[in-house]
């Protein structure tokens, strides 16, 4: 008589099997939740490059002595006059200084030395628009030049300006071609600052 075991076998490793998988799926997640709670409590722990720091403390000058007022009083005209100082000097290092123009003020200060104009034909914040606009120009037979400048909250500009002019005559015959061609210029005065 033979018997069939193939029924019991089934019954019996499928209890121990679902138990096993519950304990492990238990496991796992108890492990993910504790690396988890690590991982948290490691990038609280570390400073954060993002916050600003706080700026370093000024250290205080030497109280002057009270036998000495000569002293004391040098030493407090001293510090508003460093104190007045701007913080950046860029201002001063510049070559010159520009303003837009108008045709008085063009006319006034023909013979002026120190000041020059330019007709800016278009200012953009891309390289290749500026040259697009400085080859058109060529192409009307005008020669332009283009500076970059890097304007605060504002990025970069190229600018595409013609000149130095100092002949109001040779200015205006160049204003007036490239009205008729219609590329619009904005007269630019600029003060030189070493002449």
């Amino acid at each position: 008589m033979s018997r069939d075991y193939k029924g019991n076998d089934r019954k019996g490793g499928s209890r121990g099997s679902s138990g096993s998988l519950f304990a492990g799926i238990l496991i796992g997640l108890v492990l993910g939740l504790a690396v988890a709670l690590g991982v948290a409590w490691y990038i609280n722990k570390m400073p954060t490059p993002f916050q600003p720091k706080a700026p370093a403390a000024k250290p205080e000058p030497p109280k002057a002595a009270a036998s000495d007022p000569v002293k004391a009083a040098d030493k407090a005209t001293a510090r508003p006059a460093e104190e007045a100082k701007p913080r950046f000097d860029f201002y001063k290092i510049l070559p010159g200084v520009e303003e837009p123009a108008t045709d008085q003020q063009l006319r006034e200060t023909k013979a002026a030395a120190r000041e020059s104009f330019y007709l800016q034909a278009g200012a953009f914040q891309n390289a290749p628009d500026a040259d697009n606009l400085k080859a058109r120009l060529a192409l009307i037979g005008v020669q332009a030049s283009i500076q970059t400048t890097t304007l605060p909250d504002r990025g970069v500009w190229h600018r595409v300006r013609l000149g130095p002019y100092g002949n109001v005559e040779e200015l205006n015959r160049t204003r007036d071609t490239l009205k008729k061609n219609g590329i619009d210029t904005t007269l630019i005065k600029v003060r030189d600052a070493d002449k």
